[in-house]
């Protein structure tokens, strides 16, 4: 993968939605290591515990406002005191299964949250480059077994995925009437982008109705892991892949406009691509301990049963790639936990984990 640079981002103002979730606070640090000056919005952490706590990321931020994104006021009044160079947007609600719990909240939070964030962008001054975070299950479903591109159709059965399409065609909306058109009346020449990851895991995640976080409750309760469904298959991948790609893509938003901007794929290889019986029998092999799980044959909602991004746009244009095969990026996730349990410093863990990512990028 092409290497970051320091450089550019030493100094950069960034405004970060859902800075206090996992993917957020795994940023943040990040974005901190990097020398940006990151502005945070978000609600509170999710859990208890939580990695923005446990790493003590709040003591990096410039600001962390803590609203809802469904507040427009509050989203707008942050935004522009922030006066950003970067949005990156990752508020949202991310679980398939709470979305059947409360759909009504899943489509407000995550299409009129998105909304709210883009009307609030309009006018920055100094913004030059917006990213939108989105989900691998913004796609229709289909049934002819192959890897998702960023020209399929947008769609999802469920509300959680439905809502995902929907905040893509907001975004492109956004894109195309109130950004990177500087010659029609004075528009801003913003360039703005939408990301879609695969099923990331890592160090910190405690979120609900997540396998590997699910998997260390188990263990830690003494009970077998209940898999829902263990033949479902998944674009697995450590958590700094896709992030990686994320700013890989906002420096050479700002370096090369509006040729960057559209919807981006940032998935694991094909032989990430594992079904969740493998995944979990991978982690009671490194954790050990008596680990073990079983199939949970009650009456679930219904989920995708394939998933898979074609990444190749990013590989081609970008040059993106993934640095860590599932294998490792497991490793590093027990590895992770180990140091939590041990009581370690988890900032200086998540950055030593950083600091190694982007080593193996420069050497290859």
């Amino acid at each position: 993968m092409s290497a970051l640079s320091r450089e550019f981002w030493r100094g950069r103002k960034v405004f970060l939605t859902g800075h206090t979730g996992f993917k957020g606070s795994w940023l943040t640090i990040w974005l901190n290591s990097l020398g940006a000056s990151v502005f945070g919005l978000a609600l509170e952490p999710p859990t208890k515990p939580n990695l923005f706590d446990v790493a003590k990321v709040s003591g990096l931020l410039d600001a962390s406002t803590i609203v809802d994104v469904r507040d427009p006021a509050a989203v707008n009044s942050a935004m522009h005191a922030a006066d950003p160079d970067i949005v990156i947007h990752m508020a949202a609600q991310p679980l398939v299964r709470a979305g059947y719990h409360d759909p009504v909240q899943t489509f407000a939070v995550n299409i009129m949250g998105t909304a709210h964030v883009l009307e609030a962008a309009r006018g920055c001054p100094r913004l030059r480059a917006i990213v939108v975070v989105s989900s691998d299950k913004c796609y229709e479903t289909t049934a002819r077994g192959g890897a998702y591109v960023e020209t399929d159709a947008m769609g999802g059965a469920d509300p959680y995925s439905a809502s995902k399409g929907c905040v893509e065609l907001v975004t492109a909306s956004y894109a195309r009437s109130f950004f990177a058109r500087p010659n029609d009346g004075g528009l801003q020449d913003v360039v703005v982008a939408s990301v879609r990851a695969g099923n990331v895991i890592g160090g910190g995640d405690w979120s609900v109705n997540r396998i590997v976080p699910d998997f260390f409750r188990a263990v830690s309760a003494g009970r077998p892991l209940l898999v829902r469904n263990p033949n479902a298959v998944r674009p697995w991948q450590h958590v700094l892949e896709p992030l990686g790609g994320y700013l890989l893509l906002l420096e050479r938003s700002v370096v090369h406009g509006r040729d960057i901007g559209g919807a981006w794929n940032f998935g694991p290889d094909r032989a990430s691509c594992w079904p969740v019986s493998a995944l979990v029998e991978r982690l009671v092999a490194a954790w050990g301990n008596g680990a073990c799980w079983q199939h949970d044959s009650a009456a679930h909602p219904p989920e995708a049963g394939h998933l898979r991004l074609d990444s190749g746009k990013a590989q081609k244009k970008l040059g993106w790639r993934p640095r860590w095969a599932l294998d490792q990026a497991l490793e590093r996730t027990v590895a992770w936990t180990r140091s939590y349990e041990a009581s370690a410093d988890m900032r200086k863990v998540c950055r030593a984990e950083i600091d190694e990512y982007m080593a193996s990028a420069v050497a290859n």
